[in-house]
């Protein structure tokens, strides 16, 4: 189950900077159990990758990145750090077995994408200047 500190960062962070293709594709992944979709790494050989890198090979400033890409659009798009992100942490600690988190996540995706949670006040979809955001994995 999501803390809800999880929670809240996942509504109020991640689903406002996911682009409508990257959304379908993430609950496509979720509803088919795809080996696609993976915990503990980023990304492992692509098409592998975890909830960020599939988001942000499906993302205009993200996706022509391979490897780094999750990374990139968590800290470019996002703005989390990577490695304190109470979202990527549960869905490591998680692995596939936990369906719960699965289902959870999966809700929130569809709630969010038919409308029915509405965008929070202080959040953009698209937050200004970021694409002229570079990775800094990514040489100038």
């Amino acid at each position: 189950m999501l803390s809800n500190e999880c929670l809240k960062e996942f509504r109020n962070v991640w689903l406002p900077n996911i682009t409508p293709r990257g959304l379908d594709r993430l609950i496509e992944l979720l509803e088919q159990d795809s080996p696609l979709l993976i915990h503990g790494s980023f990304a492992r050989a692509i098409p592998q990758g975890c909830l960020a890198t599939q988001i942000a090979w499906h993302h205009p400033f993200t996706a022509h990145l391979t490897m780094e890409a999750g990374v990139c659009w968590l800290n470019k798009v996002a703005g989390l750090n990577p490695a304190t992100s109470l979202v990527i942490r549960e869905w490591d600690k998680a692995a596939r077995c936990d369906i719960e988190l699965r289902q959870e996540l999966l809700f929130e995706m569809k709630e969010f994408r038919g409308g029915h949670r509405a965008q929070p006040q202080s959040e953009s979809p698209s937050q200004p200047g970021v694409e002229n955001r570079e990775c800094a994995l990514l040489p100038s």
